[in-house]
């Protein structure tokens, strides 16, 4: 097949399979987020979760408000892969993936720069197929930037290596485009909230800092504080590498906030990584 599209694997479970209802469901989370910490003036990378909308949603909607009235060529897609063990990182490099919102055209030249770039970037699309850290961004990015194209990347172990080679990779193959990196991520996993949020503030300490070597070193003693923590490390190392200065908390909520049930929740954050000022502000 020329142009695979890749099917929706969790509309009408995790999130709503009409155009209408995603929409109007969207709307409201970005309706809903307010103005929070100041906003960047420009805009490298955002850091979002990918749990089932109603929990998720409410914290995503923090880092995509930072889209409107910014216009994005393509967004680099970077999560974890939940069903699949591979070693290094999963491409696919042509066709779209298929959202009741439309087709999210996947960006072929940017694509097979980025595979260029480093070795440890593959096809392998059995990690795509069932997979959710992706999908769940794109309800998000096809209503606020509609005409981006997507360069969908998974990562299977994730090892410091792994990471810092992905992170190299895109910093080096990004650079001159209009591009936004998303780091795909849900942080602590079935803990009470008390000791989630101790658990989660060691990952929104190390990404508020801009510290990818100290998340990376935070990750190497407890791989449970992310389950994208290697997505995250890649992306704030590009980031910075793109010229990213600032990093910025946007919203930090738990699944218990929805639930109602406070005794194994799911950590959720929002961040974004670019910078304050202007470079000629003088600021």
């Amino acid at each position: 097949m020329a142009n695979p599209i890749r099917r929706a694997a969790v509309a009408g479970s995790w999130y709503p399979a009409s155009a209408e209802a995603l929409a109007a469901a969207v709307d409201g989370y970005i309706a809903a987020a307010d103005e929070g910490p100041p906003g960047l003036a420009s805009l490298t990378a955002i850091i979002a979760p990918h749990a089932g909308l109603i929990y998720s949603g409410p914290v995503a909607a923090y880092a995509y408000r930072q889209l409107r009235h910014r216009s994005v060529d393509v967004a680099v897609l970077v999560g974890p892969s939940h069903f699949v063990g591979f070693n290094g990182v999963s491409i696919l490099r042509t066709g779209g993936f298929d959202t009741p919102l439309g087709v999210a055209e996947i960006d072929d030249e940017c694509a097979a720069a980025i595979a260029a770039a480093t070795s440890i970037v593959r096809d392998h699309p059995a990690a795509h197929a069932r997979e959710h850290s992706l999908e769940m961004q794109l309800p998000f990015l096809k209503r606020l930037a509609p005409q981006a194209t997507i360069v969908p990347l998974v990562m299977g172990w994730q090892d410091a290596d792994t990471a810092r080679a992905l992170g190299d990779a895109l910093g080096a193959s990004l650079q001159g485009r209009n591009a936004l990196l998303v780091a795909s991520t849900d942080l602590s996993h079935y803990h009470d909230a008390r000791t989630a949020a101790r658990l989660d503030a060691v990952v929104i300490d190390c990404i508020s800092r801009f510290d990818a070597n100290g998340l990376q070193a935070a990750l190497d003693a407890r791989p449970e504080h992310a389950c994208g923590g290697g997505p995250t490390v890649a992306v704030m190392r590009a980031a910075r590498r793109l010229g990213a200065r600032d990093s910025v908390i946007l919203k930090y909520a738990d699944s218990g906030d929805v639930s109602g049930d406070k005794s194994a929740v799911v950590g959720y954050l929002a961040a974004a990584l670019g910078s304050l000022a202007s470079a000629g502000s003088g600021a």
